[in-house]
C-alpha cells in the first residue's frame, strides 16, 4: 500500500498535483481497536478507508461508513453476507467467498464426492463462507455432514483442534474443507498429521488462506504438514507490469516475505481510490465535510464524537469507485451492478513435498479448466461436464488414485443392519433358532453385494420385531432415518412413503400387488358344444346362413335350373344350400357372377367361424375350467366384501389411501395358513399382497388363484440413510450380481417351487363374442346388399328394353298396376338354361371343326 502511495504521488497526471496520504492503523485482530482506529480516521476528515482485515470488524465499520458517507474498501473482509443493500458504502475489491465456495463445490462435484466435513473458525467470515458452501453443494446434490467449529483465529488451542479432529476421524466422510485463517489452519494440519489423518483415503481442501501462506512464508514445516492438500489462490493474469512489480517487491522486502495476490489487490485498491478521487476533482467536486447534527451535542465529551463529520462528496466518490475501468496488477478492474468483480477466478494448487504445483483453474465464466481463464474468455461459456478438466492430483499419502471420499472408520463400530424378524415366508428372511443369526433370500443377496464392494464393511444383523407377528416395515425404515440402524435389509418394497425417509439401493427383485381369490371347478354339461359362442353370436350366424341362401336363390333362380321348380322344392333348396356351406358340401352350382361373388365371401366367413369354433370347443373340453366372482382389483373394490392383507405390508396403506377402501373392510392376516383359512371360510373375499408372497402361497394351495393383472409396479431394495455413499456402491454391486447371473442363482436356491399343475390365473377360455366377428358379418352383409341392388338394376334395364313405355300413354293407377304385374312376370320368367347350354356346345363344336379345316389346308 505504501508502494502504491509512492507510485500515485510520483505520477503528475493523478490528483492534479495533490498528494495522497495513507495513514495505517494496526488493530492486531482486535475488533475494539479496529473500531477506535476508524473513529480516529473519521475525526481527521478522511475521504476513504481501506480495510478492515476481517468481516467481524467490517460489519461494524460499515455502519460508520454509512453514517458518514465515507467509502470503505476491503480486499480481505470477503464475507458474502456483506450486502451492498445493507452496506452501500462498503466495497469488496477482491472476489468474495461466494465465488471461492462455488469453486470448491465444483471441485467436489467434479471428483464425484457427495459428503463433506467442514472445519472453520467461529467468526462471521468463516461461518458465512461455510453457509455459502452448503448452499452450493446442495445445488449439486451434495451436503456437509458435520461442521467442526474452532475458536476464532488466533485463539484456537491444539487441544481444541485435536478434539474436533478426533470426532471427524470417527466419521465416515473423508473429504474435509478447512476455512479459517493461517494460524488456526496450520494448527489443524499439524494436529491432523499427528493423528494420521494426512494419509491415504483423506481429502483436504483449504481455502485461499493456505495459498497466501505458501506464497508469503513457505517453509519445510508447512510443506510437510500439508502434502496432498488442494487449495485455491485468486487468479491474477500474467503481465509485464506484474512481473516488474514483483521484482521490485523482492528489493523492497529484501526477500523476507513473498508476495501473494492479496498484496496485489492492496496495491490496486490504492490506485482505485486515487483514480476515483482524481475523477471526483475533475468533475468539479470539492472535498468538504459537514457536521453531523445528531452528534453535535456530543462535542466536548471524552470520545469527542462531535468532531466526526460527514464527507459531503462521499456518494459521488463511491459512484466513481464502482465505475472504475482500469487495468491493475490483478488485471482488468471493473464491477458489475451487483458489485461483483469482472470474471472472478482462482488457481487450483496441489501441495507436494517441495512446494506446490498448479493443476488447473476455476472461473465464474467456464468452471474448471486446465486452460487459463483469459483463453476461455474469447470463447462462448461452456459449463458442460465434458469441458470440466483438471490435471492429475497427488493426494495425501502420495497416491494419485482418487480417494472414495467415504469409508468405514476403523473405530470398532460395525454397520448396524436391521432385519425384519418374520414369522411367515421365512424363505425371504428368518432368524435361526432364536439366535441373532439370520438367513434367507434377502440376506444372501445382501451378503453377495457386500462381498463385491472394493472395501471391507464390518456389519452385524439386528432382528427387528417381537417374533410373534410380522413387524411394521414402515417402522423398520423409520429406524434407519432416526440413526437407530445404519441399514435395513429384507423384503422391503420401495414405495413413495418410505423413500421420503431413506435412500434405497437398486431393486434386486421386481414386485407388485395382486389379488388372490378362491376358485371352483366348472363341470361339463350335455350342452357344452354350444358354449364356444354366445347366444347372440349363434343367432347372428343362423340369420346370415338364411340370408345368404335367399340372396343366392334370388341371383340364380332365373338362369339356374337347380334353383327352379315348385315352391316347396325351392324352399328346401335354399335351406339345404345355406346349411351345407357350413361344411363346404353344397352341390348346387352358381352360374351368375354376382352369385359367385357372394358365395365366395360367405365361404370365407364360414371358414373363420368354423376355425374359431373348433379351437374354442377344444380348449373348453381339454382344459380345466375355473370360476370366481372376483376377476381383478376392480371387481374387488366394488364388491364391498372383506379384503385380507399381510401384517406389516404397504398393501394396507395403498388400499385405503389410493383406492379409498374403508379400513372396516380390511382384515389383517399374519401367515399363509391364515390366508388359506380366511379364504376357505369366506372371512375375506380375496387377499391383496405382493406377487412374490402370493406365488409362494399358491405353490402349496391349489384351491386359490391370482385374479386379474398386477396393478402396482415396485421392487425390493435395501434401505440406507439419506445421501449415504454406500447406496451407490451397493446398487452397483446389485447390478453386477444381476449381470453375472448370481442374483438368479440365489433366487433359484430359495424361491423356486413347483406350482400346482392345475393352477391358472383366470378362465382358460371365454365365450367368443359377436364383437370379434362383426367386421366379417358387415363385409358379407354389404356384399349381399350390393349384389341384390345391382341385380335389380339390371333387371329393370332389361325390362325397359323388352317393354318400352308408350310415349303418349297416360300413367293412371290401372296402367301402373298393369306394368308392375308385367315386370314381376318378367322377373319371374325362367330361362331355358339347358337349351342355352346345348346351343353353346354346338357353337363351340362348330368353331372347333372350322379350326381343324383351316389347319389342314
Amino acid at each position: 500500500m505504501k508502494a502504491a502511495e509512492d507510485d500515485v504521488n510520483s505520477d503528475p497526471s493523478i490528483l492534479g498535483g495533490s498528494k495522497l496520504s495513507i495513514l495505517i492503523h494496526d488493530s492486531n485482530f482486535n475488533e475494539f481497536l479496529g473500531i477506535t482506529g476508524a473513529l480516529k480516521f473519521l475525526e481527521t476528515d478522511t475521504v476513504a478507508i481501506i480495510g478492515p482485515q476481517t468481516a467481524v470488524m467490517a460489519h461494524v465499520l460499515s455502519h460508520l461508513a454509512n453514517e458518514f458517507h465515507v467509502p470503505l474498501l476491503s480486499f480481505t473482509a470477503l464475507d458474502p453476507t456483506l450486502s451492498p443493500l445493507q452496506f452501500p458504502y462498503f466495497v469488496q475489491t477482491a472476489p468474495n467467498d461466494q465465488f471461492q465456495m462455488t469453486a470448491i463445490a465444483d471441485m467436489i462435484s467434479y471428483f464425484g464426492w457427495g459428503v463433506v466435513v467442514a472445519v472453520f473458525s467461529d467468526d462471521d467470515q468463516s461461518r458465512n463462507g461455510i453457509t455459502a458452501l452448503a448452499d452450493q453443494l446442495a445445488e449439486r446434490h451434495c451436503k456437509i455432514s458435520f461442521k467442526a467449529v474452532l475458536p476464532p483465529d488466533p485463539t484456537a488451542k491444539p487441544s481444541e483442534v485435536k478434539d474436533q479432529l478426533v470426532r471427524i476421524q470417527m466419521m465416515e466422510a473423508r473429504v474435509i474443507v478447512v476455512h479459517t485463517f493461517d494460524r488456526t489452519g496450520l494448527l489443524v494440519f499439524d494436529e491432523a498429521q499427528k493423528l494420521g489423518m494426512m494419509e491415504s483415503g483423506y481429502v483436504w481442501i483449504a481455502t485461499t488462506w493456505l495459498s497466501t501462506v505458501l506464497d508469503s512464508a513457505p517453509s519445510s514445516k508447512t510443506a510437510n504438514s500439508t502434502i496432498g492438500v488442494l487449495t485455491l489462490r485468486p487468479h491474477t493474469p500474467d503481465s509485464e507490469r506484474k512481473r516488474a512489480f514483483m521484482a521490485r517487491w523482492n528489493k523492497l522486502s529484501n526477500g523476507s516475505i513473498g508476495l501473494n495476490p492479496y498484496g496485489l489487490y492492496a496495491y490496486d485498491t490504492v490506485w482505485m481510490i486515487a483514480h476515483a478521487v482524481n475523477l471526483f476533482l475533475d468533475q468539479g467536486g470539492n472535498i468538504s465535510f459537514s457536521n453531523n447534527t445528531r452528534l453535535s451535542r456530543m462535542r466536548g465529551k471524552a470520545l469527542n464524537l462531535g468532531a466526526l463529520s460527514i464527507f459531503d462528496g462521499g456518494n459521488q466518490l463511491l459512484n466513481n469507485i464502482l465505475q472504475s475501468n482500469m487495468t491493475g496488477l490483478t488485471g482488468p478492474i471493473r464491477f458489475y451492478p451487483d458489485r461483483s468483480p469482472l470474471h472472478p477466478s482462482y488457481d487450483i494448487l496441489n501441495v507436494y513435498e517441495t512446494g506446490y504445483r498448479q493443476i488447473g483453474y476455476w472461473s465464474n465464466y467456464s468452471g474448471l479448466s486446465v486452460l487459463t481463464p483469459e483463453t476461455l474468455y474469447a470463447k462462448p461459456p461452456n459449463r458442460s461436464s465434458s469441458s470440466q478438466i483438471l490435471d492429475c492430483v497427488v493426494w495425501p499419502g502420495g497416491t494419485t488414485k482418487k480417494p472414495r471420499g467415504w469409508v468405514f472408520p476403523e473405530n470398532g463400530r460395525q454397520l448396524r443392519v436391521g432385519v425384519p424378524n418374520r414369522v411367515s415366508y421365512q424363505e425371504l428372511v428368518s432368524r435361526v433358532n432364536g439366535t441373532d443369526k439370520v438367513q434367507g433370500y434377502c440376506i444372501d443377496v445382501f451378503l453377495a453385494a457386500i462381498n463385491l464392494l472394493p472395501y471391507a464393511v464390518p456389519y452385524r444383523f439386528i432382528p427387528f420385531g417381537d417374533g410373534h407377528k410380522n413387524p411394521s416395515y414402515y417402522e423398520l425404515v423409520n429406524m434407519v432415518s432416526l440413526n437407530v440402524f445404519d441399514a435395513a435389509v429384507g423384503d422391503i418394497a420401495i414405495v413413495t412413503k418410505r423413500t421420503k425417509l431413506v435412500d434405497f439401493t437398486q431393486p434386486y427383485i421386481e414386485s407388485g400387488l395382486v389379488v388372490v381369490a378362491p376358485i371352483r371347478k366348472l363341470n361339463s354339461s350335455a350342452w357344452e358344444f354350444l358354449q364356444p359362442f354366445t347366444p347372440l353370436m349363434w343367432g347372428v350366424i343362423a340369420a346370415f346362413f338364411l340370408t345368404v341362401g335367399i340372396v343366392v336363390w334370388i341371383l340364380e333362380r332365373r338362369i339356374n335350373y337347380e334353383f327352379q321348380g315348385p315352391l316347396r322344392k325351392q324352399i328346401v333348396t335354399i335351406l339345404w344350400f345355406s346349411l351345407s356351406t357350413m361344411f363346404f358340401a353344397h352341390r348346387e352350382n352358381t352360374m351368375s357372377t354376382l352369385g359367385r361373388i357372394v358365395l365366395l365371401i360367405w365361404l370365407f366367413v364360414v371358414l373363420v367361424i368354423n376355425s374359431s369354433y373348433t379351437a374354442s370347443l377344444t380348449s373348453m373340453l381339454t382344459v380345466q375350467q375355473l370360476s370366481s366372482p372376483i376377476t381383478g382389483i376392480d371387481t374387488l373394490v366394488t364388491s364391498n366384501k372383506p379384503i385380507g392383507f399381510q401384517v406389516g405390508s404397504f398393501a394396507e396403506n395403498y388400499l385405503t389411501e389410493e383406492l379409498n377402501i374403508p379400513k372396516s373392510r380390511l382384515v389383517a392376516l399374519g401367515s399363509p395358513e391364515e390366508y388359506a383359512v380366511a379364504l376357505e371360510r369366506g372371512t375375506v373375499a380375496a387377499v391383496v399382497d405382493e406377487r412374490l408372497y402370493i406365488e409362494l402361497f399358491l405353490s402349496d394351495n391349489c384351491k386359490f388363484s391370482i385374479r386379474g393383472q398386477e396393478f402396482t409396479k415396485s421392487g425390493w431394495g435395501f434401505a440406507l440413510p439419506r445421501d449415504s455413499p454406500l447406496a451407490t456402491d451397493m446398487s452397483t454391486a446389485i447390478l453386477a450380481l444381476s449381470e453375472n447371473g448370481e442374483l438368479q442363482n440365489i433366487h433359484d436356491k430359495w424361491l423356486s417351487r413347483k406350482a400346482c399343475s392345475s393352477q391358472v390365473t383366470g378362465l382358460a377360455s371365454d365365450q367368443l363374442q359377436l364383437q370379434s366377428f362383426w367386421g366379417l358379418f358387415l363385409i358379407c352383409g354389404i356384399a349381399c346388399f350390393l349384389a341384390l341392388l345391382l341385380y335389380f338394376c339390371l333387371m329393370i334395364r332389361q325390362f325397359r328394353q323388352r317393354f318400352p313405355e308408350e310415349p303418349n300413354a297416360s300413367m293412371n293407377g290401372s296402367s301402373r298396376f298393369t306394368r308392375l304385374q308385367t315386370f314381376l312376370s318378367f322377373a319371374d320368367k325362367k330361362e331355358d338354361v339347358r337349351k342355352r347350354i346345348s346351343k353353346r356346345k354346338r357353337r363351340d363344336m362348330l368353331s372347333n371343326d372350322n379350326g381343324k379345316r383351316i389347319f389342314n389346308l
